[in-house]
């Protein structure tokens, strides 16, 4: 054991020591940087974009930020702020610009550079909650859910496998960024979905009679009164290609409707067609229509390529949680070329932005997953190329506000997601997104968890690892179907 330890010290020494790898994006040149804070957009009330110099051969470097008549500098290889001496710094700094020169020590002689950072007079929510997870099927069941503070470098745990039989849960995610109302499941033999609603948190199972399974993907209406989710039977399986590991899909999939006050599941035979494949449901910022992705139904595995995803949406009836068979084309994926999912609404409501894959539905899998975002006032679709990496993204989440997003992507090595944060301006157009900043600017090097699924709160999550711990060791309401 001693020597295991000692090996892994060394391990982490070296990471901390070495050349910029694979792994991770960092910046253009001629001062390599990481993580690529040049040019970025973001929010006075972000914490400190700590990075390092990431040249082979760099041994020391003065660093000096200028904004308006302030200029801070920093020596050493590694940038590093304190908290408080960050905000301190950019106090009053919103809608200005941050200057910033670099002169860099290296083997080949002195590198001068210099770049902006731009600082958004729009604020950020000041939390996310994500699931900290081995990006390898074989460790599913040694998962945390996590909230970060944003604005500090501060982490809680909400739910961990430690203190749930090493069950397998899935993500946390809220109800119009509402800390308040969200909500996530625990997998298993005492599993349920742990609902958090105003102070009250119940232990709920959305699995009722004429269901595929439980419930599965799905959103929380604004009343908090009902949620809307698809049931899947969901297969994974290996690929024969090369550089594909795994493919994941439903061979069959339906939605329904749950009904938290009445505790019944509302099923509804038009979104329940053996031809069709439903799932990714959400609803409009106002609660009065359903969006979700559906395809027609193939020979599976077999014709995995060709199945693909549209987008549409319907009108929901708050009165009786019933979704209406006006069925409207949002996105068409044989127009497109493509296959659409985890559709999510600006809370504005002007924009709606999806995962674009080639084909299937489990983009994280995908190394050509890009963002894509809809005007829903002018139907104009945005690529969003200036977001775009070179692995998958996915997993989007927005801010209360609708000027901010947050994405998992798997850019670098292909392996790891980690949350890269996006401003968009009055017009729609996205900035350069930057990573979730750490503490250590070296974290994201030897960090060996995914963060699965980030979700922005514009308040801390009313439930803690005390409470998931109760929660999973009592019973689950039943529902019954209606």
């Amino acid at each position: 054991m001693k020597r295991l330890l000692t090996i892994h010290a060394l391990f982490l020494l070296a990471a901390c020591q070495a050349p910029l790898s694979d792994s991770v994006y960092g910046s253009d040149g001629p001062a390599i940087i990481y993580p690529d804070y040049k040019g970025v957009t973001i929010p006075a009330n972000i914490a400190p974009l700590n990075f390092h110099y990431a040249m082979s051969g760099a041994s020391k470097a003065v660093t000096s930020f200028t904004l308006g008549d302030r200029t801070v500098t920093k020596r050493g290889l590694e940038v590093k702020w304190s908290v408080g001496e960050w905000k301190k710094f950019l106090a009053a700094a919103d809608g200005s610009t941050i200057s910033v020169t670099a002169s860099v020590q290296t083997a080949q002689g002195i590198i001068e550079d210099s770049w902006d950072i731009y600082v958004s007079e729009d604020a950020i929510d000041g939390y996310i909650t994500y699931r900290l997870i081995e990006p390898a099927y074989q460790m599913w069941n040694e998962v945390s859910i996590m909230e970060r503070d944003i604005q500090t470098f501060s982490e809680r745990t909400i739910c961990d496998y430690r203190h749930t039989d090493n069950s397998c849960m899935n993500c946390h995610f809220h109800c119009q960024q509402r800390g308040d109302l969200s909500m996530f499941y625990i997998r298993g033999k005492n599993g349920g979905t742990i609902l958090n609603k105003e102070g009250s948190i119940r232990k709920l199972t959305l699995n009722a009679k004429g269901m595929l399974s439980g419930t599965v993907y799905g959103e929380l209406h604004p009343s908090g009164n009902y949620g809307v989710f698809s049931t899947n039977i969901i297969i994974p399986s290996f690929h024969s290609q090369a550089g594909k590991r795994m493919e994941v899909y439903d061979t069959e999939s339906d939605l329904t409707v749950a009904d938290f006050e009445h505790n019944r599941m509302i099923n509804l035979p038009h979104l329940a067609r053996a031809d069709k494949l439903e799932t990714f449901p959400c609803f409009s910022p106002d609660g009065n229509y359903v969006y979700w992705c559906v395809a027609d139904t193939v020979s599976l595995p077999e014709k995995i390529m060709d199945l693909r995803y549209d987008l549409v949406r319907a009108s929901f009836d708050s009165s009786t949680g019933s979704i209406g068979d006006d069925i409207e084309l949002v996105w068409s994926a044989e127009e497109n070329n493509g296959t659409a999912c985890h559709p999510k609404i600006s809370p504005d409501g002007r924009y709606l932005m999806f995962t674009n894959a080639t084909y299937g539905t489990f983009p994280i899998n995908h190394s050509e997953s890009v963002l894509n975002m809809i005007d829903l006032e002018t139907g104009e679709i945005n690529t969003l190329d200036a977001v775009a990496g070179n692995k998958s993204d996915t997993y989007h989440s927005w801010s209360s506000n609708s000027r901010w997003f947050v994405f998992a992507s798997k850019r670098g090595d292909g392996q790891y997601g980690k949350p890269y944060f996006c401003h968009l301006d009055k017009d729609g157009n996205p900035s350069k997104p930057f990573v979730l900043p750490q503490k250590s600017s070296y974290f994201y090097e030897y960090n060996l968890k995914s963060f699965n699924v980030p979700d922005m709160g514009s308040t801390p999550a009313q439930i803690t690892l005390k409470d998931s711990a109760r929660m999973f060791k009592e019973s689950s309401e039943s529902f019954e179907s209606l």
